[in-house]
C-alpha cells in the first residue's frame, strides 16, 4: 500500500511537471533515469507512475522509443483536457457559453423522455442539494449530480457524454457563488425539476436558460470588479 501511495504521489508530481513544462502533444518526456533523478525516487516507482498516467491516456509508452504526451491527453478522467488549460477565467467564460447552448435542450429532452424512476432520482437530488445549501455546506458535488442526472433523464447518449463539460463548468464557477445567491440557486433548480416532473419541455428549457444566464451575468459582474 505504501508503494502504491508513493507511485500515486509521483504520478501527480509528473502531471505537474508536464503542465509546468508546457509539453506539446506527441512531445517526448525525459527518460526514466532522468525522471528518477529529478523526483528523487527509484526507477521502479517512476515506472509505476508512468503506467498510471498511461492508463489515463495522458502519456503513451512506446517500447524502445520512450514516453510521449498522448494525442488524447487526459481522455480517461478529464475527457476534454480541461485540467491542462491554465486560463481558468477564460475557461469558465467559454464553458458557460457552451452550457447555454447545450443544457436548455437537455432540460427539454429530460421533460419529454425521463422515466418515472429518473424523475424520482432527480427530485431526491434536488432535495439533497437544497438541504446542503441551507446548512451552508459545500454543495458542488450535489449540484453536479443534479445536472448529471438531468442529462441521464434526456435518454440521449450523446448528451450524457457531454457531462464532463457540464461538471467542469459547475466546478470552476462554484468558487464565486455568494451566500446572497443561495436562495436563487435553490429556486432555479426547483423550477427546472418541477418543469421536468410535469413534462413541460418548453418551461424546462427556459428555466435552465435563465439559471445559466443568471450565473453568467454573475460571473461577468465579479470579473469586472
Amino acid at each position: 500500500m505504501k508503494n502504491k501511495t508513493l507511485s500515486n504521489r509521483i504520478a501527480n508530481e509528473l502531471m505537474e511537471f508536464i503542465r509546468e513544462g508546457d509539453f506539446s502533444v506527441g512531445e517526448k518526456l525525459p527518460n526514466e533515469y532522468e525522471l528518477s533523478s529529478l523526483l528523487g525516487v527509484s526507477r521502479n516507482t517512476i515506472r509505476e507512475a508512468l503506467r498510471s498516467l498511461a492508463s489515463r491516456n495522458i502519456i503513451d509508452i512506446r517500447q524502445g522509443a520512450g514516453t510521449f504526451i498522448s494525442q488524447k491527453k487526459g481522455v480517461a478522467d478529464d475527457p476534454l483536457g480541461f485540467s491542462f488549460i491554465e486560463d481558468r477565467r477564460k475557461l469558465t467564460q467559454d464553458l458557460m457559453q457552451i452550457r447555454c447552448i447545450i443544457e436548455p435542450q437537455i432540460a427539454a429532452l429530460a421533460a419529454q423522455n425521463a422515466t418515472l424512476h429518473d424523475i424520482e432520482i432527480l427530485g431526491n437530488l434536488c432535495d439533497e442539494l437544497e438541504a446542503l445549501i441551507r446548512k451552508r455546506q459545500d454543495f458542488t458535488q450535489k449540484d453536479m449530480d443534479f445536472h448529471t442526472q438531468l442529462a441521464t433523464c434526456s435518454q440521449n447518449i450523446v448528451m450524457s457524454n457531454l457531462i464532463p463539460v457540464i461538471c467542469e463548468g459547475i466546478t470552476v464557477f462554484s468558487s464565486i457563488v455568494a451566500e446572497s445567491e443561495f436562495e436563487q440557486t435553490i429556486k432555479s433548480h426547483r423550477e427546472i425539476f418541477h418543469a421536468v416532473h410535469e413534462r413541460r419541455a418548453a418551461d424546462a428549457q427556459q428555466a435552465m436558460l435563465f439559471h445559466l444566464l443568471y450565473n453568467r451575468n454573475r460571473f461577468i459582474q465579479e470579473k469586472n470588479q
